[in-house]
C-alpha cells in the first residue's frame, strides 16, 4: 500500500518563498506526529520513503472545503495556522497537511488539485 502526505497552501496571501517552506515545513511535522499517534501502521510503511506532494488552493474557502473533505473522506489532517511574527497576521490559516494516509484515498480529495 502506497501512503502520502499532502501539504496544501493557500496561494492569496502572498507568501515568501522561504515563508511557505516554512509553513509546508509545519504541516509536514504537525500531520506526521498526528498519524504517528492515530495510526502507527500508516506511519511506520510511510517512514520508509516519506513521500510528500505539496499542493495548492486559491484561498481560504478552497482551504477549508479540501479540510471538509478530509473530514468527510475520515483523513487525518492538521491545520497551520500563523503567529504572525512576519509577512502575515497572527491567526491565519496558511495549509493544511493529509496524511499520511493511503495515496489512494488522499487522491479521492486532493487529486483534481494542482502543484504548487
Amino acid at each position: 500500500m502506497a501512503i502520502k502526505q499532502v501539504v496544501v497552501v493557500r496561494t492569496d496571501l502572498d507568501m515568501g518563498k522561504g515563508k511557505i517552506a516554512a509553513q509546508v515545513g509545519h504541516a509536514c511535522v504537525l500531520g506526521a506526529e498526528h498519524v504517528r499517534k492515530s495510526n502507527p501502521d500508516w506511519f511506520s510503511e510511510w517512514w520508509k520513503g516519506q513521500e510528500k506532494v505539496v499542493l495548492k488552493v486559491a484561498n481560504l474557502k478552497e482551504l477549508e472545503q479540501v479540510k471538509q473533505d478530509a473530514i468527510e473522506f475520515g483523513m487525518p489532517w492538521s491545520e497551520v495556522t500563523d503567529a504572525g511574527h512576519t509577512q502575515i497576521a497572527p491567526g491565519t490559516t496558511t495549509c493544511i497537511s493529509i496524511g499520511p494516509a493511503p495515496e489512494e484515498k488522499i487522491d479521492n480529495i486532493t487529486g483534481d488539485l494542482k502543484l504548487l
